[in-house]
């Protein structure tokens, strides 16, 4: 019997059109630099870039792929950092160096065979509205400029980089009913 409270598997401003739009996700759309990062840019001292990653938002994309849900990432930047990430994490759908994030985003719809509708979207600024603009789920974080938060569903309570993709994931997961089953698999 598991000891989870409901009420906590998710912040308390998430709301019910929240979770009628995020219950019938098949895909989840991430950006990186602020949003599974801090957005800041680290250069080593030969001008090599490193990111900071949280093992939550980690464990949240692995939770989301292990009820089904199809990720992929969409970043303006290469990162070789990002690479092996991803590659850590199981993620096929890995598109870095892109220009344009809406074109990206139809060229996934039309390999994956999912609709936009069926789409969730993360992200914190201008170049990630082409594709939030499309979902039929879209996420912004709280360092978003206030015109993209504007246009989204729902802004995380967590900040990028420290547990808003997670966040982003967890709200998913339990709107499509399988949060806590997932959570009830770690209890002793």
């Amino acid at each position: 019997m598991s000891r989870l409270d409901p009420a906590t598997l998710i912040p308390p401003e998430v709301n019910g059109n929240v979770l009628s739009r995020a219950a019938g996700i098949e895909l989840a759309v991430f950006d990186v630099d602020g949003v599974l990062t801090e957005g800041a840019l680290h250069y080593g001292p030969n001008g090599e870039e490193t990111k900071v990653f949280n093992t939550l938002d980690g464990h949240g994309i692995k939770m989301l792929q292990s009820a089904g849900v199809v990720v992929a990432i969409i970043s303006g930047r290469e990162s070789k950092a990002l690479g092996k990430r991803a590659g850590d994490l199981g993620i096929h759908n890995l598109f870095m160096g892109v220009a344009d994030k809406g074109v990206k985003f139809q060229t996934l719809l039309d390999d994956s065979g999912i609709a936009a509708e069926k789409c969730a979207g993360i992200g914190d600024d201008v170049v990630d509205l082409p594709y939030l603009s499309r979902c039929g789920f879209s996420v912004a974080v709280p360092d978003a400029p206030t015109y993209l938060k504007a246009q989204v569903h729902y802004v995380t309570q967590a900040r990028a980089g420290h547990g808003a993709a997670r966040e982003f994931c967890d709200i998913i997961l339990h709107a499509k009913g399988k949060l806590a089953g997932l959570i009830a698999g770690y209890e002793a």
